[in-house]
């Protein structure tokens, strides 16, 4: 009854479109996640609307997620090019992967849906190939309405640690916002740290920690909700600060997995104006005592730093994690920006004992004069910077990232978004930083959108780009099929680097470039076949060599 195909986990399935079929054989390594894609519909014009219920035996832990659809209002900006999904053009989009309800799927004649399969072996099986068999079973007739098989080949190794630096901004103020808790309630905890081990479920391993509030996607003269860890005390001329909530958030961290920590930008965006809000008890009680109407290099702001600094550097030192923690001075500053950058760099440096000031921006005037000793260029800027051969060197993405980059843009073909694992392997990236893994808010942070029905806060950046989960029920993140494609970059970037460790580099940077012009951050071959046949040749030669 059912039309059914098998498809890669790149594929992206639209109501509308047939989707390509590939071949159901996949492989992988013994502890990483192998996931494919099943696509059905009912032929046109069938009279029925059947309620579905997926049975599933395998022969290894299978699990299964719908693909819903999202409207998408805002796929692309005007200047994006043609790689992009359905014409550049409105319309429902396959991006949040949820649980499959008690009640079952519906098929619908004429309209193609999907279901997700995650094959998690979890290193608990033997090299070798295993089976899995599908069934969409009518639930009225108890008849079988479609099937299929897969096969899962594991290879006898497992993938080595990651080394790159990943850091997708969590907005923890977000999170309160949407679920209507307290923040610090208990309930607020509970919900952070559920989507702090999404994210390192999925690749990320670094915590962007609100030691104050990060003065971010912020409207001048205004304030985004307080999520300031660390309490500040004004009292006798001077200051005194409390790490509890520090300390529960590096004990929740810790649970999670995480293992870096990134404290937040020490100055406001966009060119280090201003100092950032910090709220303290003084004598009149709680009252903010810096924000926009603080000069960022003034006496006042320079006095507190001289005593915030210190104390939270002993603070961390303490915790066991100052030499895993990065600090920030202004997120995003551009060329005329230079002057105010070195001032606040100036009130900070002598207190930060040497440990890295990583800020991302795109001019390298910053490197060249010395300002910045680890920058993090954009990757549609990434060229100059690669050519000075900085040791070290991070990269990242953002909205301005939609011409020939990579992203995560809802739009993005899924193959665009997983190349990435092979760049950052080609270049020898050793961070990447994304800003938003969950911001839920319109431009500026001057309100709450809602991600389900907003996928483009509200005409702030492309679907997609603001947000990697989407805020579902009882405090747990729903997981997209962007951030799978994440995961799957990491996962290449790891079993790449895993080939070297059996062979040496030239022969994984000849498999990236083999049969294709060198790829670069933005030239690479697009389509899926290059992304899938990359990966397949990388787990053949690990086979080989084991």
């Amino acid at each position: 009854m059912l039309e059914l195909r098998v498809l890669s986990p790149i594929a992206k399935v639209f109501p509308q479109d047939a989707p390509e079929a590939c071949a159901p054989r996949f492989s992988g390594l013994l502890d990483e996640i192998v996931s494919f894609q099943i696509a059905y519909r009912l032929p046109e014009g069938t009279p029925a609307r059947p309620q579905l219920r997926l049975e599933i035996a395998s022969e290894v832990p299978l699990r299964a997620r719908r693909v819903k659809y999202v409207p998408v209002r805002m796929p692309a900006l005007p200047d994006a090019d043609d790689n992009y999904l359905a014409g550049k053009q409105p319309g429902l989009y396959p991006d949040p992967l949820t649980d499959i309800p008690a009640h079952g799927l519906r098929a619908l004649p004429g309209i193609w849906n999907a279901v997700w399969f995650d094959f998690a072996p979890e290193g608990a099986f033997p090299a070798g190939e295993y089976r899995a068999r599908l069934r969409l079973i009518d639930e009225e007739s108890g008849e079988t309405a479609g099937e299929t098989e897969v096969a899962l080949e594991l290879i006898g190794a497992r993938l080595p640690k990651q080394t790159l630096i990943h850091t997708r901004w969590l907005h923890t103020d977000c999170l309160a916002d949407f679920y209507g808790v307290e923040i610090f309630s208990e309930e607020y905890w509970s919900i952070v740290e559920n989507y702090v081990r999404c994210a390192v479920e999925h690749g990320v391993n670094v915590a962007f920690t609100p030691t104050h509030t990060p003065p971010l996607d912020t409207r001048v003269g205004t304030y985004r909700p307080t999520v300031q860890l660390v309490d500040v005390f004004r009292e006798n001329g001077g200051y005194r600060f409390a790490f509890g909530r520090l300390r529960r958030w590096v004990d929740m961290c810790r649970r999670c997995g995480v293992e870096y920590y990134e404290i937040a930008h020490l100055f406001t965006q966009w060119g280090a104006k201003c100092a950032p809000q910090i709220v303290a008890r003084t004598e009149n009680g709680m009252e903010r005592i810096f924000g926009w109407d603080t000069p960022a290099a003034g006496e006042a702001y320079a006095a507190f730093l001289d005593a915030y600094l210190p104390a939270l550097l002993d603070e961390l030192e303490a915790l066991g994690i100052a030499d895993r923690t990065i600090f920030h001075i202004s997120d995003e500053p551009s060329a005329a920006d230079l002057p105010s950058y070195l001032a606040a760099k100036a009130l900070v440096q002598k207190h930060l004992r040497g440990r890295p000031i990583v800020d991302a921006l795109s001019d390298p005037a910053f490197y060249d004069s010395g300002a910045v000793e680890h920058p993090v260029p954009a990757t549609n800027h990434i060229e100059p910077f690669l050519a000075r051969k900085i040791p070290d060197l991070w990269g990242y993405y953002c909205v301005g990232q939609g011409v020939d980059v990579s992203n995560v843009f809802m739009a993005m073909p899924g193959a665009r978004t997983r190349v990435l694992g092979a760049q950052l392997y080609k270049f020898d990236i050793k961070g990447f930083l994304q800003w938003a893994f969950n911001f839920y808010y319109a431009q500026y942070s001057d309100y709450l959108i809602d991600p389900w029905l907003d996928t483009d806060c509200d005409g702030f950046a492309p679907a997609g780009d603001a947000f990697h989960v989407y805020p579902g029920r009882g405090g747990h993140p729903v997981v997209s099929m962007r951030l799978m494609h994440v995961l799957e970059a990491m996962q290449d970037l790891r079993a790449m680097q895993l080939l070297e460790s059996l062979s040496d580099r030239a022969t994984v940077l000849a498999l990236i470039d083999e049969g294709v012009e060198p790829i670069r951050f933005d030239r690479y071959p697009q389509g899926d076949g290059y992304v899938l046949g990359l990966r397949e040749k990388v787990n053949r030669e690990i086979a080989r060599r084991l």
